[in-house]
């Protein structure tokens, strides 16, 4: 659809964009990339043909860009520039209409229904509808944005140019522009290729993207392959940490904020930690990163309040989630900050173990009973209930740990505490084989992220020999507590 071969190009005698190649196909959407003053707008000026190119050839549907004439290209190649703006009094359906200018044929420019359903249809899709009559000198910039917006969309192109085109939208606009553009590119294979400042919207919706940098492309290739943090951190001479999108497999960036060495040296006591007879909290001084499998605020987060709270052997666990929330706050705790589990085992027996080994410093707090014991290789035997968990284990670590070392921290204080029950010789109701855990149990692995970088915690890591030898010592102690009560 749109190919680009060794183009340079700029303003009089400076030359902005050299030797620049890629192509386009019929469907694809395309984001370009790159800090300020790297080319990109000057990019697509060239590709649009409002600068003349001093070396290589743009190609539109097999034909050189000079090619074609002004009304013939206006019906395949619409462009949204960076700043848009009109001079003169015209309602906004009216600065629409201009859009279907290349279509109007004859003397005197008839008007068809054809002309009609698509400026209508624009004005929907951007939700200007009901400001159809309104002066679009009276809007706001986002809406004069969405009308130059709808006025491209009127010209029904095959190739769509965009700069920086969510630059004056809301949130909320800024998505339905973009779910707009990805749409059509599918329903109605129309090829977008656009200029983004935000690096995540561009990696949430662009099929590929092309990284510049001093007038020259550094990369192009799928979100995964272009945003790294190397290739981000030379570009933009940024810090950045990339992680997947929750919900699409999708990369996003996150800027790292510069630390100082006061915050570095922060760490974390059980001078904060309280055991009372209805719960167990640890409050930190700031807000820890969190991986857990907890009643409220479970998964991976950042807090700073944690919470072991007993409930009675009857409890209604049918809404478990909303009544701990209600719980949380009565007690005087944030929602949004606070990590939570319960238990029916008396508090008085949790166990609490620190561990320090040159600079690896945690430390582990358990309660745990094993009156609903199970095997997990026999589980199916049970059918599904909703009890207070048994064995709960909060781990909380001075360090800054990796993705992996988290995951792996949770793994090897999974297999400490298997080994309890296995040493216990603790069987399975109904299998009569060693178990393994009990049926609701609760794991939550916690770290400052300050300090000293742990990359794996497996069990002979320096890390994972902490976590395993606390999480033994303390489960079996907690189990043997239990025992005796």
């Amino acid at each position: 659809m749109l190919k680009v071969r060794k183009v340079s190009g700029g303003y009089e005698n400076k030359i902005i964009v050299s030797d620049v190649s890629f192509s386009v196909h019929k469907g694809e959407f395309i984001g370009i990339l790159g800090p300020n003053g790297s080319g990109k707008t000057t990019l697509l000026k060239l590709v649009s043909g409002a600068l003349q190119i001093t070396a290589g050839e743009i190609i539109i549907k097999d034909m050189p860009l000079p090619a074609f004439k002004p009304a013939e290209l206006a019906k395949i190649l619409a462009v949204l520039p960076q700043s848009t703006e009109s001079s003169f009094s015209f309602t906004v359906k009216e600065t629409v209409s201009f859009g279907r200018y290349p279509y109007q044929k004859g003397l005197f420019k008839q008007w068809s229904e054809t002309d009609e359903q698509a400026v209508l249809e624009a004005l929907a899709h951007t939700n200007l509808t009901h400001y159809q009559n309104e002066d679009v000198l009276s809007l706001s910039g986002g809406e004069k944005q969405r009308v130059f917006l709808a006025q491209a969309l009127a010209q029904e192109p095959e190739i769509f140019l965009l700069d920086e085109p969510t630059n004056h939208l809301d949130l909320s606009h800024q998505k339905g522009l973009m779910d707009l553009l990805k749409l059509w590119t599918k329903e109605k294979q129309m090829t977008v290729v656009s200029v983004f400042h935000d690096l995540n919207l561009a990696s949430l919706y662009c099929d590929r993207l092309i990284l510049m940098d001093q007038g020259t492309i550094v990369s192009i290739g799928s979100p995964w392959e272009v945003l790294t943090e190397e290739s981000v951190q030379r570009v933009y001479h940024t810090d950045v940490r990339r992680q997947p999108h929750p919900n699409v497999p999708r990369p996003q960036l996150a800027m790292m904020p510069a630390g100082n060495k006061e915050e570095d040296a922060e760490i974390i006591t059980t001078e904060t930690l309280s055991i009372q007879p209805k719960h167990i909290v640890f409050q930190s001084p700031f807000s820890l990163k969190t991986i857990s499998s907890s009643v409220v605020n479970s998964g991976i987060g950042w807090f700073s309040t944690f919470i072991n709270r007993h409930v009675e052997m009857d409890y209604n666990c049918e809404d478990s989630s909303a009544e701990m929330k209600q719980y949380i706050q009565k007690e005087g705790f944030r929602v949004s900050d606070t990590v939570a589990m319960m238990t029916a085992i008396p508090l008085s027996t949790g166990v609490v173990k620190e561990y320090r080994d040159g600079d690896t410093s945690l430390f582990v707090v358990v309660t745990a009973g094993i009156g609903g014991a199970v095997d997990v290789s026999q589980s199916f035997r049970y059918s599904r209930t909703l009890q207070p968990g048994t064995i709960n284990i909060m781990i909380f670590v001075n360090g800054h740990l990796s993705e992996e070392a988290f995951l792996q921290g949770v793994v090897t204080a999974t297999e400490a505490k298997a080994k309890v029950l296995a040493d216990l010789g603790v069987k399975d109701a109904l299998s009569h084989t060693i178990a393994t855990g009990t049926a609701t149990d609760s794991i939550l692995l916690a770290a400052t992220q300050k300090g000293r970088y742990f990359q794996y915690a497996g069990p002979i890591t320096d890390l994972g020999k902490g976590i395993g030898k606390c999480v033994y010592q303390a489960t079996i102690k907690a189990i043997q507590g239990v025992s005796k009560e």
